[in-house]
Formats: C-alpha cells, sequence, structure tokens
C-alpha cells in the first residue's frame, strides 16, 4: 500500500502575495491564537483568585520603630537588618502555586508624616513579626517597637472625595535593575568634623514631613518581597555583554537547531560570488585593559550590586491633604529632589513612574483618567500590593537601607520625630532588687501584652507646637 501525501493546498499557499497569505493563515488558523490568548488570559485570573483565598488566612501587623535618641548609627546597620529579613524567603512549588495559591509575602517599610509628626513604620506578616523585630533589637538594642492601629484606616476608604485630594506615584529604575543607584557611602566625605561627614540624604525628607500643615499628610512606603539568587544571572549577562562576549547556549532541541543553521550558513556563505568572505572579521571579546573608565566602573558596579542579597521592590509615595491646604508642589518637588539624590548617572537612578502610576495625565479624558488613576495608586497603597502598578525591580540591602533607614541625629534635626526616651542604662550591681516575682500565668500566653521595650511610646515635648498630635497619628 503506498502511501500518498497530497502537498497541492500547500503549494497554493505559499505561492499567494504576501497579504493574501496572511487573511488565509488568519481565516484557518485565526481561532488558535484567540484560543491561546483566551486561555492565559483565564489562567492568569485563576491565579489572582487564588491567592486571594489564601491570603485571607493571613493576618499582617503594623509595627511602629522608635529608635533612641542620639542615634550615631549609620545606614549599615538597616542593611544589616535587612540582610537578617531575608530569613523570610521560602520556595513555592508547583502544587502550591497553582492549586493553593500560596506565593512569597512582602514586607513593607514605611514612613509616614501625619500634619507634621513623623513616624517609621514596618508592616509585616503576623508570623515573621519576631524575625522583623529581632532585625531591629539586633542593630538597635535600646529601640522602642510597639503594634499600633494602620494610619490608613482614618481617612474616607475611596479618595478624591469631596474633602481630599491626592497626588502621588511609584519611583521606577531608569535604566537595568543590574545597575545600583547611588549609595551611602557615595554620601561620605573627609572634611569637617567626624559627626558632619556623612551627608544623610534622609534629612530632605525629614525636612520636608516637619514641613507639613494641619489636614496634609505623606506616607512613603518601600514593598519588599524577599527572592532568591536566580537574579544574579542577568548581572553575568550584562557584563558579557559589556566585554563583547558570546552568550553561553544551552544544549536544547531549539539551540542545536539554530547551531546547525548557522553552520550550514558557514559552508554555504563562500560560494555566493558577489560576497568577498575575506572581509569577514571575527570580533574578540574585550579584556579589562580594552574598557574605558565607564565600562570598568559599570562593570565593577555590576559585580559589587551582584555581590550582595537582594529584594524585589516597589517605591510608592502618597501626598493626601483636604482640598483647601493641599500644596501639591512643594511636596512633589520635594519628593522627586529626594529620589534625585540617589541618581548616579552613569549606572542607575529613580524616577517617577509618568505613564502608569504617577498622578498625571495628558491628551483627551484628561479628569476621568486622573481620577482612576488617583484611585488605583490609593488603593495600591493601602493594601500594601506589589503586583498592582508597575513590576518591582530588584535592589540590593546597600540600596535599600540608603533610601529607607533611620536618621542620624546629628546631620538631622526633625523636631517632631517620634525617638525613644533614650539609652536605658543598667542598674548597679550593689543594687538591692528583689530575686522573685510572680508573674500570672495568663498575661504570660496573652498575645497582646506589649514587651518591656516597646511598653511606653511618646511624643517628645515641642516648645513651639500647642496643637495636640493628630488622632490617626500611629501611636501605641
Amino acid at each position: 500500500m503506498d502511501i500518498v501525501i497530497y502537498t497541492g493546498a500547500w503549494e497554493r499557499f505559499i505561492n499567494l502575495p504576501p497579504d493574501q497569505m496572511f487573511w488565509a493563515f488568519l481565516g484557518n488558523f485565526g481561532w488558535l491564537i484567540i484560543a491561546v490568548i483566551f486561555l492565559l488570559g483565564v489562567r492568569e485570573v485563576y491565579l489572582v483568585w487564588i491567592r486571594l483565598q489564601w491570603e485571607k488566612n493571613h493576618k499582617f501587623v503594623l509595627l511602629a520603630i522608635d529608635i533612641p535618641r542620639g542615634n550615631e548609627q549609620s545606614p549599615k546597620a538597616v542593611e544589616n537588618m535587612f540582610t537578617y529579613l531575608a530569613g523570610a524567603h521560602g520556595s513555592v512549588n508547583f502544587f502550591e502555586k497553582w492549586f493553593e495559591g500560596i506565593f512569597q509575602k512582602s514586607f513593607s517599610y514605611e514612613v509616614v508624616s501625619i500634619e507634621g509628626y513623623t513616624q517609621f513604620l514596618i508592616r509585616t506578616p503576623i508570623e515573621f513579626r519576631n524575625l522583623v523585630e529581632s532585625s531591629v533589637y539586633s542593630q538597635y538594642p535600646d529601640a522602642e517597637i510597639s503594634e499600633v492601629d494602620d494610619y490608613v484606616e482614618a481617612v474616607p476608604a475611596q479618595v478624591p472625595d469631596d474633602e481630599y485630594d491626592l497626588w502621588g506615584a511609584e519611583f521606577i529604575q531608569k535604566d537595568s535593575w543590574v545597575y545600583p543607584i547611588k549609595c551611602y557611602q557615595e554620601f561620605e566625605h573627609q572634611m569637617g568634623p567626624s559627626e558632619t561627614q556623612f551627608k544623610d540624604p534622609m534629612a530632605s525628607l525629614m525636612d520636608l514631613c516637619g514641613s507639613l500643615r494641619q489636614g496634609e499628610q505623606l506616607w512613603f512606603q518601600i514593598i519588599v518581597v524577599p527572592i532568591g539568587f536566580d537574579w544574579v544571572k542577568e548581572s553575568e549577562k550584562e557584563i558579557n555583554k559589556i566585554f563583547g562576549r558570546k552568550a553561553k547556549t544551552g544544549t536544547g532541541l531549539d539551540v542545536r537547531a539554530v547551531t546547525a543553521l548557522g553552520d550550514l550558513s558557514e559552508v554555504i556563505y563562500p560560494i555566493w560570488g558577489d560576497i568577498d568572505s575575506s572581509d569577514k572579521k571575527e570580533d574578540k571579546p574585550k579584556t579589562m585593559m580594552d574598557l574605558t573608565p565607564g565600562e570598568k566602573r559599570k562593570v565593577e558596579a555590576i559585580q559589587i550590586k551582584a555581590s550582595k542579597l537582594s529584594f524585589e521592590a516597589k517605591f510608592r509615595v502618597v501626598y493626601l491633604a483636604k482640598k483647601d491646604v493641599m500644596n501639591k508642589a512643594k511636596v512633589a518637588n520635594g519628593i522627586v529632589g529626594f529620589m534625585k539624590q540617589f541618581a548616579a548617572l552613569d549606572l542607575n537612578n529613580l524616577k517617577p513612574d509618568v505613564d502608569m502610576t504617577m498622578t498625571k495625565t495628558q491628551y483627551f479624558r484628561k479628569a476621568p483618567r486622573l481620577l482612576d488613576k488617583k484611585r488605583k495608586l490609593f488603593k495600591a497603597y493601602i493594601n500594601r500590593s506589589d503586583s498592582r502598578g508597575r513590576n518591582p525591580g530588584v535592589y540590593n540591602i546597600e540600596e535599600l537601607a540608603t533610601v529607607w533607614h533611620f536618621p542620624i541625629e546629628a546631620n538631622v534635626k526633625a523636631a517632631m520625630m517620634q525617638k525613644a526616651p533614650g539609652k536605658k542604662a543598667d542598674a548597679p550591681s550593689s543594687l538591692p532588687v528583689e530575686m522573685e516575682k510572680t508573674v500570672p500565668l495568663a498575661d504570660i500566653f496573652q498575645d497582646s501584652v506589649i514587651s518591656d521595650k516597646a511598653a511606653s511610646v511618646r511624643i517628645e515635648d515641642f516648645a513651639n507646637k500647642d496643637a495636640a498630635p493628630p488622632e490617626n497619628l500611629p501611636t501605641a
């Protein structure tokens, strides 16, 4: 029995003009393209739904961090805090991801100013509370940590409204995330007294926070998601690109097919009479000596960033105020100026995401589109979402500590920033004390008991401010 393969239809198809070929293909196989797109969309909707179901069973706590007066710790201490936070990273297998909805939980590191009163906060999944507290106490033993009510619940559920308006944006990396931003070591210099040799970039943010009036609030958050080490491969690819090295190839069928076609072209290439094969030159990879000073700096910066632990992170800012006192220009310019401090123009910098999340519109239907952008940004902030808006970038612990750290008091005069009363000295060894004390058993296992380090959170007395703190200031 002979097998006959009819190729007439195929021959007619390939002999068609390009435009007719396109429409013929679309008419016969267009349904397949639509079906694939539809199934991919259903997959994403299902993944979001099952994640929301899993997340409903988990709780978060908001912790107010008050450091002692006279803080002299550099951002290196906060860098070590982020190092410890990497212990929250966990792997998720296929079944857990697609059938249980499990995903890597995020943390939110925040600076909040409500009518000029400034507070540093950390929002954490409740199961990682001990991890977060340990990371703080290990670097700031005299710090006070208190669980507080969420300040976002004290404002209307939907903003803008008749009373409030807002401005805000996410800040994104200008170039590839393999390149670092300007880090805290570059804010140091050797001139002047030792207490002024570090020019704290937080000073401008603290000054802006302290300038807010009654009815104004400024919220700044960094959403932090622990990740593994796969991202380092992208750094290696970028370095190879700078040196002009060929990318390493795998052993898959697609790679072998491309390699075979390349070998075949090498055989055919010299046969063509109109092409002189002698003109073909093979580009050799550069050595370190061949690189320009700018290329050397890039290679070194990429390697330094890749040598430290990193997180996926997203920077988000919301300025919320009553319409009669809102000063958008002051806050917008101040926040952009604060972020511009971290610009390394030959490497990377942070810029407002004008296209997607910044509350600014152009061209047609400006008013409804602006309202939609504002409400989406507000919802993303209050939910501490790492998925809404732009995709997170990758930042190492040094970059994160540069942007979010406790101000050094010698460099930053933040009169209305909450602080612990001061360092606690140990009692003299000869002081008579009672050796036995009975604590009720119920108190030991009570979840709401606050440790002695977080028992008192106070606001400083201010000589020039008679008004009481706002009701939604996050305090214990």
